[in-house]
């Protein structure tokens, strides 16, 4: 098995900058284990610079699918020339713990993707019980485009990081964008708030990512240009106008994927990035009134299967519910779920914990 000390990772929380090449930083990820296909353990990293070369820390882990059950480490940590080696130095604290239960201890070698900002380590614990080997997969969250911006020009802003959510507060209640980029026009400095939903735990960062902007915040007025009226249009050249700038049908006669609509691991609560893909849903069902739609949920390869089957039916059922809520009649919209029967990506990935949408065939 392997296992907050809320106080010690506040007082580890970087409080500057970074060099370029820095393994200082807050990493997130999980935790698997060749021999045991089913376990996984999600882990976030703290590291920060210490004296000379050396780096310390903390490690907090969790039990895939418990999150009561928990453990924090304290780390140190070496530079390597591929990336670092990390060893545990103390528990600091453990929560859920039991008579048979055991967190496993002992050094952790990683390397170091600059480009992707991604740890891959492998462990090798002390021999107790079944302690013997594990794999870490981290990834953390850094600004990989320009710093600044001009003043009123689109600009694309791209981060690293993994399953990456934009956000315009600290308190993650106006989402902006999913993804690695986001193309955006600024007038004036501004903070975003980016996590990773890669195996997120409740020690998962919120990473802010400052733009500063230059130049005149006030775009130079247009010279004003002679008003010419509207050439009349007929009615088939506004439809094909509106078929051209109406985005590509989401529905088909085999199944499609929704595009962005994802769920939290483990559950079948929809991320905020899945709202665009269900109002396009819903309104192609409102302009095709006798059509009858199919929602097949899936889920990843992580967990025992009988409960990954009923999560994908419960993850079909969330979609429903969403266009039901949007005016679809209920009886227009079947269910089902294939569990993890049916992966789309080698597991562990979040694009798995996925649904598809069919027409139903009478």
């Amino acid at each position: 098995m392997k296992h907050s000390s809320w106080l010690l990772l506040l007082a580890l929380l970087l409080t500057g900058p970074l060099r370029a090449q820095s393994l200082a930083g807050v990493w997130q990820g999980v935790e698997t284990d060749t021999e045991d296909r089913e376990g996984y353990w999600p882990a976030v990293l703290r590291v920060q610079k210490g004296k000379d070369k050396s780096l310390f820390g903390v490690l907090y882990q969790e039990v895939g699918g418990q999150p009561r059950t928990t453990v924090t480490f304290q780390v140190r940590a070496t530079p390597t020339s591929t990336g670092m080696r990390l060893e545990h130095v103390r528990k600091l604290n453990e929560t859920g713990r039991s008579p048979t239960s055991y967190w496993c201890d002992g050094s952790i070698t990683f390397v170091y993707d600059a480009q992707q900002e991604k740890l891959t380590g492998q462990a090798t614990y002390h021999p107790v019980g079944d302690c013997d080997f594990g794999t870490f997969t981290l990834y953390r969250i850094k600004l990989k485009s320009a710093a600044r911006v001009a003043a009123n020009a689109a600009s694309t802003i791209r981060v690293s990081g993994r399953n990456v959510l934009w956000f315009a507060d600290a308190e993650l209640k106006k989402p902006l964008a999913a993804g690695n980029s986001y193309r955006t026009t600024l007038s004036k400095t501004t903070t975003f708030y980016l996590t990773q939903g890669y195996y997120p735990t409740s020690q998962s960062p919120v990473v802010p990512i400052t733009i500063q902007v230059t130049g005149s915040a006030t775009p130079k007025p247009a010279a004003p240009r002679p008003v010419v009226p509207p050439a009349p249009v007929r009615p088939d050249t506004a439809r094909l106008d509106t078929v051209r700038r109406a985005p590509a049908p989401l529905l088909a006669a085999t199944p499609v994927v929704l595009p962005t609509v994802l769920f939290t691991l483990g559950t079948a609560e929809l991320l905020p990035e899945s709202r665009p893909a269900l109002e396009q849903l819903a309104a192609e069902l409102k302009a095709r009134p006798l059509l009858k739609l199919r929602v097949a949920g899936h889920t990843d390869k992580i967990g025992e299967p009988q409960k990954n089957q009923v999560l994908s039916e419960q993850r079909a059922q969330a979609v429903k519910a969403e266009l039901v809520k949007a005016g679809i009649e209920a009886g227009r919209i079947s269910t089902l779920g294939y569990g993890d029967a049916r992966p789309l990506y080698p597991s562990p990935d979040a694009r798995n914990r996925r649904v598809e949408v069919s027409e139903e065939k009478p």
